[in-house]
């Protein structure tokens, strides 16, 4: 079988010759031990979601349309010292980032959020100016070649480049979290009408691709949850993102589009009934410190939602005996049943060792193979 006709099969729990090999990646602290510890140098590790052959990571495609501010905001450097970094990034958003400790630009905390380009309607209507669907430089000049190229392709192809825009996602990019989560209740009205332009966006900037390929699947990047439980309620998803999600879905879905992903961290199940009711078919990585146990959501949602991810991170830290406890407990029965792909459920971070890393990728490459 081809990659494409794998990951097709997954996605309609059909059997296939062997499991999909996807990983996410490596933080930059970590490509950094995991070289002092063996690596060889000449390794890909910045982008394994195109695959990587020296792990044998399996090939897919994401169709590179910028789907960003155009223009963006000119990058700043609002203040600076020896510790700490102020700056404006090119969407807008103002960071307080920790320098030390920085490698290959992970850093080694998330950065303090400050400020955002969106504070009421007139700034709105200001930003509205930067996504304009048929700028020039959405699409890029060899477009006409990868399109050549993906015709006969033999491994799957996604709209949009991994972790491009969601819907809550992109409220939270031009609001910041607090505050949108005050404008749901405050100003419901805005928030509509920022919904319905982002959704009237991502349908308008597809529409030269969809009329040309023919892709396999979208992925909406969403990180809409932490630990706790979602950062938006089950109520407001079903009034503000269900109908916007229906409405890409089913336009997507006419150009043949089957598969529809959504990437969020942290505990999301509370909204998943919603997000099947959305269209939305696979959810992913499944952060296994928010309780996201895939073996209890393939019990609840059955071929209902394929899953991918739900591998913990935290097991890799430890000994080859946990990350055999790990490994068995989960994959074996979850391919079984069909419709899933696993792998960790984020970056492996620093604390995991080279050797930890290819125990773990040995024990799980003797279960995909095996079909």
């Amino acid at each position: 079988m081809t990659d494409r006709e794998r990951f097709l099969n997954i996605m309609e729990f059909k059997p296939v010759d062997r499991i999909p090999n996807y990983e996410l990646g490596v933080w930059g602290q970590t490509i950094e031990r995991w070289y002092e510890e063996g690596l060889p140098r000449d390794v890909c590790y910045w982008n394994w979601f195109e695959g990587e052959p020296y792990f044998r990571i399996d090939k897919r495609a994401f169709a590179p349309i910028n789907v960003g501010m155009v223009p963006p905001f000119e990058e700043e450097v609002i203040e600076e010292d020896e510790r700490y970094i102020v700056y404006r990034h090119s969407n807008g958003i103002v960071t307080k980032a920790l320098k030390i400790g920085t490698v290959r630009g992970t850093r080694p905390s998330m950065d303090q959020y400050i400020d955002f380009p969106v504070k009421d309607r007139g700034s709105f209507e200001e930003i509205k100016k930067r996504y304009d669907p048929n700028s020039f430089i959405r699409y890029p000049l060899w477009w006409d070649e990868l399109v050549k190229m993906w015709k006969d392709r033999d491994y799957p192809l996604c709209l949009f480049v991994n972790g491009s825009i969601g819907l809550y996602s992109q409220l939270r990019s031009w609001v910041g979290t607090e505050n949108i989560s005050y404008l749901f209740y405050d100003d419901p009205i805005l928030v509509e009408e920022m919904l319905e332009f982002i959704t009237d966006f991502i349908i308008a900037v597809s529409e030269k691709a969809l009329r040309a390929v023919q892709f396999d699947y979208f992925n909406f990047f969403e990180d809409f949850a932490g630990k706790g439980g979602p950062l938006i309620s089950p109520q407001l998803f079903r009034k503000f993102l269900l109908p916007r999600y229906r409405r890409i879905i089913d336009y997507f879905s006419k150009y043949g589009i089957k598969y529809f992903w959504l990437d969020s961290d942290g505990d999301t199940r509370a909204l998943i009934p919603l997000m099947l009711e959305a269209g939305i078919n696979c959810h992913w990585p499944l952060e296994q410190a928010s309780g996201m146990d895939p073996l209890e959501l393939r019990k609840i949602y059955g071929k209902d939602l394929v899953l991918c991810g739900g591998i913990d991170k935290r097991a890799l830290t430890k000994g080859k005996k946990e990350i055999e406890e790990e490994v068995y407990s989960k994959i074996p029965i979850l391919l079984e049943s069909g419709g899933y792909i696993p792998h960790l459920d984020h970056c492996f971070p620093p604390d995991i060792s080279y050797e930890n890393f290819l125990y773990y990728m040995e024990l799980k490459m003797k279960l995909i193979e095996s079909g």
